[in-house]
């Protein structure tokens, strides 16, 4: 479907088309990989701060929100599997501005997310090298990562099945061995713990809703990458099948692992004694016997924020790449090299990330909360704009194509409203929160500057037929 001066979907410019050679287990992982990040293991004691044992209630709010997000994705997805998905949707449905805010938003997102991974590499490197300057190891992440993906999208895919299940095994292991302190009382001298840290430290609520609904901001950016399941539709051998399982299948593991993790944790440890000690992961493993736990989790910490910056590279090329081929961002970028890899999107991605890693060492440590928050609104924006080009696409369709569809939205409309609904008040939220509002300041004025580009520059496509996307099955 050529939209205005964009080539064909699967034309380019030089060398060969994306190619699918994304499998099932490939882009199952890669989704749990992207959002089983650093913030599970780093960011999980400054959620638990705030909302208490209660934090379980907040994974849970937002993992269904995510959900609907997930299905009216996939509904769009499996109707029509393009390279850059979302971007592709917003246009074809809500028009060429929103097509275009929402691909090069979706690139900065990713950007500043991948800033934060590269530093923890960095600095969790400096405990086994402390005497190895940090920007050398932020920089070896980068070019190892950069490397791979520059390679064949099957190295990508292949790493990241590898990346991510090293993080799921070490979760899973955890979750089995705290059940074990909790019931059998393990390295406990044979004294089953209970549960009973779940409320007897100012109840199972003690910050009430106010900490749950403090915490959503930190929880929604767990959940960030998720949506990368989109993007892989023009890469994956049979997106009919692969992308509804990978959805299905990715909900339930996520909720599995953060609020499986969350629960053993904290029945273990007073909630207000998490954070003071150390990582919760390493103390659970140290209380079991296992005397190199410390270790064994900076290894696993990472090769998750390895794994994310991973799949952000991929990630920002793809993005970058759809843009092109829709003539908002330059022609250059939709040529790919012979082996189907987005090089030049790729390239330029991986420019702008050395000087991220740059800005990272000239700004002081608030810095983290701050890029958090940033990816955190650049994220809700993307889900928005997924819900609201499904909403379009479904009123566009007729009552016999409704009833062809191959993957539906559950509860059509009402899902749909209420995830936006909930995005809407996350927002709210980081606006009344001083430390999160800075986001609120950088994503607007981030999309301002994107519409007075998107005017001045004439990126439009020209005869944008709006819904004019064919099933590609």
């Amino acid at each position: 479907m050529p939209v205005g001066n964009h080539l064909p979907h699967g034309e380019t410019a030089n060398g060969g088309p994306l190619k699918r050679e994304l499998g099932e287990r490939h882009i199952r992982l890669m989704a749990l990989g992207a959002c089983i990040g650093v913030g599970l293991f780093l960011g999980s004691a400054k959620a638990i701060e705030m909302a208490g044992p209660a934090i379980m209630i907040s994974y849970i709010l937002g993992g269904l929100a995510i959900l609907v997000i997930m299905r009216a994705l996939g509904e769009m997805a499996v109707h029509n599997p393009v390279a850059g998905s979302f971007s592709r949707y917003a246009q074809d449905y809500l028009g060429p501005l929103a097509g275009f805010l929402t691909g090069w938003n979706y690139w900065f997102l990713w950007l500043v997310t991948c800033v934060a991974e590269i530093t923890a590499v960095a600095v969790y490197m400096g405990i086994w090298f402390p005497d190895v300057p940090r920007w050398i190891w932020a920089l070896a992440a980068l070019v190892s990562m950069g490397s791979i993906n520059l390679i064949a999208v099957k190295a990508f895919g292949e790493f990241e099945f590898w990346f991510a299940l090293i993080k799921i095994v070490t979760i899973i292991a955890m979750v089995i061995g705290g059940i074990g302190i909790i019931a059998f009382g393990f390295g406990n001298d044979g004294v089953a713990l209970g549960i009973s840290n779940l409320w007897a430290h100012g109840g199972f609520m003690p910050n009430g809703v106010t900490g749950v609904l403090m915490s959503l901001q930190m929880v929604m950016f767990a959940y960030l990458g998720v949506e990368m399941i989109g993007l892989t539709a023009g890469e994956a051998k049979n997106p009919q099948k692969t992308i509804p399982s990978a959805i299905g299948s990715v909900f339930w593991r996520i909720l599995l692992f953060y609020v499986g993790a969350l629960f053993v944790i904290l029945s273990i440890y007073p909630w207000n004694e998490i954070g003071t000690q150390g990582s919760p992961f390493v103390m659970t493993f140290e209380r079991l016997g296992i005397k190199t736990a410390a270790g064994i989790i900076n290894f696993v910490v990472i090769t998750a924020a390895l794994s994310s910056c991973n799949g952000g590279i991929f990630s920002t090329g793809r993005m970058l790449y759809s843009l092109a081929q829709n003539g908002q961002a330059p022609a250059g970028f939709a040529k790919t090299a012979s082996n189907g890899v987005p090089r030049r999107a790729l390239l330029l991605s991986i420019g702008a990330l050395l000087l991220g890693v740059l800005l990272n060492y000239l700004v002081p440590e608030k810095v983290f909360v701050w890029v958090t928050s940033i990816a955190t609104f650049g994220a809700i924006w993307t889900w928005v704009m997924i819900l609201l080009a499904q909403l379009k696409f479904r009123k566009g369709l007729s009552a016999s194509e409704r009833a062809a569809l191959k993957y539906k939205m559950w509860l059509y409309p009402i899902s749909s409203y209420f995830a936006l609904a909930f995005l809407v008040l996350v927002v709210g939220l980081m606006a009344y929160f001083p430390d999160t509002r800075v986001a609120l300041y950088v994503g607007p004025a981030f999309l301002v500057l994107l519409t007075v580009l998107f005017y001045v520059f004439k990126l439009q496509p020209t005869n944008v037929s709006q819904g004019a996307v064919r099933s590609a099955s």
